[in-house]
Protein backbone atom coordinates (compact mmCIF):
# COMPACT_ATOMS: atom_id res chain seq x y z
CA UNK A 1 0.00 0.00 0.00
CA UNK A 2 1.10 3.55 -1.04
CA UNK A 3 1.12 5.66 2.04
CA UNK A 4 0.10 9.37 0.72
CA UNK A 5 1.80 12.24 2.76
CA UNK A 6 -0.26 15.34 4.52
CA UNK A 7 0.72 18.32 4.32
CA UNK A 8 0.14 20.40 7.32
CA UNK A 9 -1.18 23.82 7.38
CA UNK A 10 0.16 26.09 10.72
CA UNK A 11 -2.26 28.79 10.85
CA UNK A 12 -1.22 32.08 9.81
CA UNK A 13 -1.92 33.33 13.39
CA UNK A 14 -0.01 30.72 15.45
CA UNK A 15 3.03 31.88 12.76
CA UNK A 16 3.14 35.17 13.11
CA UNK A 17 2.75 35.03 17.17
CA UNK A 18 5.96 33.17 17.96
CA UNK A 19 8.73 33.91 15.79
CA UNK A 20 10.46 30.85 18.25
CA UNK A 21 7.82 28.59 17.01
CA UNK A 22 8.33 29.50 13.39
CA UNK A 23 11.72 29.11 13.36
CA UNK A 24 11.45 25.56 14.56
CA UNK A 25 8.67 24.81 11.95
CA UNK A 26 11.53 25.75 9.29
CA UNK A 27 14.43 23.01 11.06
CA UNK A 28 16.22 26.27 12.38
CA UNK A 29 17.36 27.19 15.49
CA UNK A 30 15.77 30.20 16.83
CA UNK A 31 17.34 33.80 16.66
CA UNK A 32 17.17 34.61 20.36
CA UNK A 33 18.74 31.22 21.34
CA UNK A 34 21.89 31.92 18.76
CA UNK A 35 22.68 34.97 19.98
CA UNK A 36 23.19 34.16 23.38
CA UNK A 37 26.79 33.47 23.07
CA UNK A 38 27.41 36.57 21.10
CA UNK A 39 25.32 38.81 24.04
CA UNK A 40 27.78 36.55 26.90
CA UNK A 41 30.93 37.48 24.86
CA UNK A 42 30.00 40.94 24.63
CA UNK A 43 28.99 41.26 28.61
CA UNK A 44 32.41 39.71 29.41
CA UNK A 45 34.35 41.03 26.65
CA UNK A 46 33.09 44.83 27.89
CA UNK A 47 33.67 44.36 31.69
CA UNK A 48 37.50 44.06 30.19
CA UNK A 49 37.25 47.43 28.15
CA UNK A 50 35.49 48.73 31.20
CA UNK A 51 38.57 47.96 33.32
CA UNK A 52 40.82 49.51 31.38
CA UNK A 53 38.64 52.65 30.62
CA UNK A 54 38.91 53.37 34.06
CA UNK A 55 42.91 54.22 33.23
CA UNK A 56 41.61 56.13 30.24
CA UNK A 57 39.34 58.35 32.42
CA UNK A 58 42.34 59.46 35.19
CA UNK A 59 45.38 59.31 32.55
CA UNK A 60 44.04 61.02 29.41
CA UNK A 61 43.26 64.20 30.69
CA UNK A 62 46.42 64.34 32.75
CA UNK A 63 48.45 63.80 29.69
CA UNK A 64 49.74 60.35 30.73
CA UNK A 65 50.48 57.11 28.74
CA UNK A 66 47.67 54.71 29.62
CA UNK A 67 49.96 51.82 29.14
CA UNK A 68 52.82 51.90 31.32
CA UNK A 69 53.72 52.67 34.50
CA UNK A 70 51.09 49.56 34.77
CA UNK A 71 48.27 50.42 37.18
CA UNK A 72 48.85 51.08 41.14
CA UNK A 73 47.52 52.84 44.14
CA UNK A 74 47.22 56.53 44.08
CA UNK A 75 48.40 56.93 48.01
CA UNK A 76 51.33 53.89 48.43
CA UNK A 77 51.82 53.65 45.05
CA UNK A 78 52.59 49.70 44.65
CA UNK A 79 51.63 48.54 42.09
CA UNK A 80 48.10 46.75 41.74
CA UNK A 81 48.35 42.31 41.72
CA UNK A 82 47.19 40.83 38.51
CA UNK A 83 44.56 39.08 40.74
CA UNK A 84 43.16 42.02 42.14
CA UNK A 85 42.98 43.62 38.49
CA UNK A 86 40.06 41.04 37.34
CA UNK A 87 36.89 43.38 36.53
CA UNK A 88 34.43 43.91 39.42
CA UNK A 89 35.46 40.56 41.00
CA UNK A 90 38.94 42.76 42.23
CA UNK A 91 37.02 45.24 43.75
CA UNK A 92 34.93 43.04 45.84
CA UNK A 93 37.92 41.04 47.01
CA UNK A 94 39.36 44.10 48.19
CA UNK A 95 36.25 45.06 50.05
CA UNK A 96 36.79 48.64 48.54
CA UNK A 97 40.39 48.97 49.94
CA UNK A 98 44.02 48.69 48.25
CA UNK A 99 45.58 45.88 49.82
CA UNK A 100 48.59 47.52 50.64
CA UNK A 101 47.69 51.11 52.56
CA UNK A 102 44.04 50.36 53.19
CA UNK A 103 43.22 53.25 51.11
CA UNK A 104 39.38 53.41 49.75
CA UNK A 105 39.12 52.62 46.24
CA UNK A 106 36.25 54.36 44.88
CA UNK A 107 32.76 52.62 43.53
CA UNK A 108 33.41 54.21 40.10
CA UNK A 109 35.91 51.86 39.17
CA UNK A 110 33.42 48.95 38.94
CA UNK A 111 30.56 51.23 37.72
CA UNK A 112 32.40 52.12 34.65
CA UNK A 113 33.51 48.55 34.30
CA UNK A 114 29.46 47.26 35.07
CA UNK A 115 28.11 50.04 32.78
CA UNK A 116 30.38 49.09 29.96
CA UNK A 117 29.63 45.52 30.06
CA UNK A 118 25.61 46.58 30.03
CA UNK A 119 26.17 48.99 27.47
CA UNK A 120 28.14 46.14 25.86
CA UNK A 121 25.38 44.10 25.63
CA UNK A 122 22.67 46.48 25.21
CA UNK A 123 23.97 47.44 21.27
CA UNK A 124 25.23 43.97 20.70
CA UNK A 125 21.41 43.00 20.84
CA UNK A 126 19.89 45.71 19.25
CA UNK A 127 22.64 45.42 16.46
CA UNK A 128 21.43 41.63 16.23
CA UNK A 129 17.91 42.96 15.93
CA UNK A 130 18.99 45.18 13.10
CA UNK A 131 20.72 42.41 11.35
CA UNK A 132 23.65 44.88 11.02
CA UNK A 133 25.98 42.91 13.23
CA UNK A 134 28.58 43.93 10.47
CA UNK A 135 29.13 47.20 12.21
CA UNK A 136 29.17 45.48 15.89
CA UNK A 137 32.90 45.99 15.87
CA UNK A 138 32.43 49.96 15.27
CA UNK A 139 29.70 50.27 17.53
CA UNK A 140 31.39 48.95 20.42
CA UNK A 141 34.61 50.83 19.98
CA UNK A 142 31.93 54.18 19.57
CA UNK A 143 30.05 52.42 22.80
CA UNK A 144 33.36 52.67 25.16
CA UNK A 145 34.66 55.81 23.47
CA UNK A 146 31.55 56.82 24.78
CA UNK A 147 31.91 55.89 27.93
CA UNK A 148 35.73 57.12 28.66
CA UNK A 149 34.87 60.64 27.20
CA UNK A 150 31.63 60.82 29.80
CA UNK A 151 33.34 60.02 32.38
CA UNK A 152 35.97 62.46 31.46
CA UNK A 153 33.82 65.53 30.51
CA UNK A 154 31.99 65.62 34.00
CA UNK A 155 35.64 65.72 35.61
CA UNK A 156 37.30 68.32 33.67
CA UNK A 157 34.32 69.46 31.72
CA UNK A 158 36.37 69.18 28.41
CA UNK A 159 36.51 66.86 25.53
CA UNK A 160 40.91 65.51 24.80
CA UNK A 161 41.37 65.29 21.47
CA UNK A 162 43.80 62.50 22.07
CA UNK A 163 40.30 60.72 22.38
CA UNK A 164 38.33 62.42 19.79
CA UNK A 165 40.63 63.43 16.74
CA UNK A 166 41.75 59.59 16.26
CA UNK A 167 37.88 58.46 16.87
CA UNK A 168 37.35 59.81 12.90
CA UNK A 169 40.24 57.84 10.84
CA UNK A 170 39.57 54.68 13.68
CA UNK A 171 35.85 54.12 13.12
CA UNK A 172 36.14 55.08 9.47
CA UNK A 173 37.78 52.06 9.02
CA UNK A 174 35.77 49.82 11.31
CA UNK A 175 32.93 50.93 8.72
CA UNK A 176 34.58 50.32 5.84
CA UNK A 177 35.41 47.26 6.79
CA UNK A 178 31.70 46.91 7.56
CA UNK A 179 30.95 47.75 4.14
CA UNK A 180 33.34 45.07 2.87
CA UNK A 181 31.35 42.34 4.84
CA UNK A 182 27.89 42.87 3.98
CA UNK A 183 28.39 44.93 0.80
CA UNK A 184 26.28 47.55 1.82
CA UNK A 185 28.43 50.14 0.79
CA UNK A 186 25.47 52.75 0.45
CA UNK A 187 25.39 53.08 4.42
CA UNK A 188 29.20 54.21 4.16
CA UNK A 189 28.10 57.10 1.94
CA UNK A 190 25.79 58.01 4.54
CA UNK A 191 28.09 57.80 7.43
CA UNK A 192 30.37 59.99 5.89
CA UNK A 193 27.88 62.29 5.04
CA UNK A 194 26.34 62.44 8.40
CA UNK A 195 29.59 63.39 10.14
CA UNK A 196 29.98 66.02 8.04
CA UNK A 197 26.14 67.30 8.44
CA UNK A 198 26.24 67.09 12.27
CA UNK A 199 29.71 68.79 12.54
CA UNK A 200 28.54 71.32 10.35
CA UNK A 201 25.59 72.12 12.23
CA UNK A 202 27.21 71.63 15.44
CA UNK A 203 29.68 74.06 14.50
CA UNK A 204 26.85 76.78 13.75
CA UNK A 205 25.86 76.46 16.67
CA UNK A 206 28.92 77.23 18.51
CA UNK A 207 29.44 80.44 16.45
CA UNK A 208 26.17 81.43 17.02
CA UNK A 209 26.26 80.85 20.88
CA UNK A 210 29.39 80.51 21.91
CA UNK A 211 28.98 80.41 25.73
CA UNK A 212 26.45 77.06 25.21
CA UNK A 213 28.89 74.57 23.21
CA UNK A 214 32.52 74.39 23.21
CA UNK A 215 34.67 73.00 20.11
CA UNK A 216 35.19 69.77 21.59
CA UNK A 217 31.55 69.17 21.69
CA UNK A 218 31.35 70.40 17.77
CA UNK A 219 34.17 67.53 17.00
CA UNK A 220 32.66 65.08 19.09
CA UNK A 221 29.33 65.43 16.86
CA UNK A 222 31.29 64.72 13.58
CA UNK A 223 31.86 61.18 15.41
CA UNK A 224 27.85 60.86 16.35
CA UNK A 225 27.20 61.96 13.08
CA UNK A 226 29.56 59.06 11.21
CA UNK A 227 28.43 56.52 13.55
CA UNK A 228 24.54 56.82 13.86
CA UNK A 229 24.82 57.78 9.96
CA UNK A 230 25.32 54.03 8.61
CA UNK A 231 22.14 53.70 9.87
CA UNK A 232 19.59 56.55 8.63
CA UNK A 233 19.33 59.60 8.02
CA UNK A 234 16.94 59.73 11.28
CA UNK A 235 18.80 58.23 13.62
CA UNK A 236 21.07 61.04 13.07
CA UNK A 237 18.35 63.54 13.72
CA UNK A 238 16.95 61.95 16.15
CA UNK A 239 20.09 61.36 17.82
CA UNK A 240 21.22 65.05 17.90
CA UNK A 241 18.28 66.20 18.82
CA UNK A 242 17.71 63.85 21.99
CA UNK A 243 21.03 64.67 22.78
CA UNK A 244 20.29 68.24 23.59
CA UNK A 245 17.05 66.74 24.95
CA UNK A 246 18.20 65.20 27.74
CA UNK A 247 20.60 67.97 28.21
CA UNK A 248 18.29 70.08 29.06
CA UNK A 249 16.29 67.83 30.99
CA UNK A 250 18.87 67.01 33.48
CA UNK A 251 20.03 70.88 32.99
CA UNK A 252 16.99 72.46 34.04
CA UNK A 253 16.95 69.92 37.47
CA UNK A 254 20.90 70.57 38.31
CA UNK A 255 20.23 74.26 37.73
CA UNK A 256 16.78 74.09 40.26
CA UNK A 257 18.64 72.15 42.88
CA UNK A 258 22.06 73.24 42.83
CA UNK A 259 23.73 75.53 45.16
CA UNK A 260 25.11 78.07 41.98
CA UNK A 261 21.34 78.45 40.37
CA UNK A 262 21.87 78.87 36.88
CA UNK A 263 25.68 79.29 36.45
CA UNK A 264 26.06 75.59 37.08
CA UNK A 265 27.59 74.24 34.84
CA UNK A 266 26.42 71.02 32.83
CA UNK A 267 28.85 69.44 30.84
CA UNK A 268 27.59 68.34 27.38
CA UNK A 269 29.35 65.38 26.05
CA UNK A 270 27.69 62.99 28.63
CA UNK A 271 24.02 63.78 26.88
CA UNK A 272 25.64 63.64 23.29
CA UNK A 273 26.48 60.17 24.04
CA UNK A 274 23.34 58.83 25.60
CA UNK A 275 21.13 60.28 22.66
CA UNK A 276 23.32 58.80 20.20
CA UNK A 277 22.79 55.27 21.74
CA UNK A 278 19.18 55.78 22.61
CA UNK A 279 18.34 56.48 18.74
CA UNK A 280 19.70 52.75 18.25
CA UNK A 281 15.99 52.10 19.63
CA UNK A 282 13.77 54.89 18.80
CA UNK A 283 15.16 56.83 15.92
CA UNK A 284 12.90 54.93 13.23
CA UNK A 285 10.10 54.84 15.67
CA UNK A 286 10.03 58.57 15.85
CA UNK A 287 10.37 59.02 12.74
CA UNK A 288 7.18 56.93 11.66
CA UNK A 289 5.14 58.77 14.58
CA UNK A 290 6.43 62.03 13.07
CA UNK A 291 6.07 61.39 9.78
CA UNK A 292 2.54 59.57 10.31
CA UNK A 293 3.80 55.96 8.98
Amino acid sequence: RRVRATKVEVPSRVRGSSSVAAALCAGRPSRGSSVVPLLVFAGLFGLAIGSFLNVVVHRVPAGLSVVSPPSRCPMCENPIRARHNVPLLGWLALKGRCADCGTPISPRYPLVELLTGALFVLVSWRLAQLDELSALPAMLAFTALGVALSFIDLDTRRLPNALVLPAYPVLAALLISASAVSGNWESLLRAGLGAVALFGAFFLIAVLFPAGMGLGDVKLAGVLGLVLGWFSWSAVVIGAFAGFFLGALVGVVVMAVGPHGRKTAVPFGPFMIAGALLALWVADRVASLLLGT
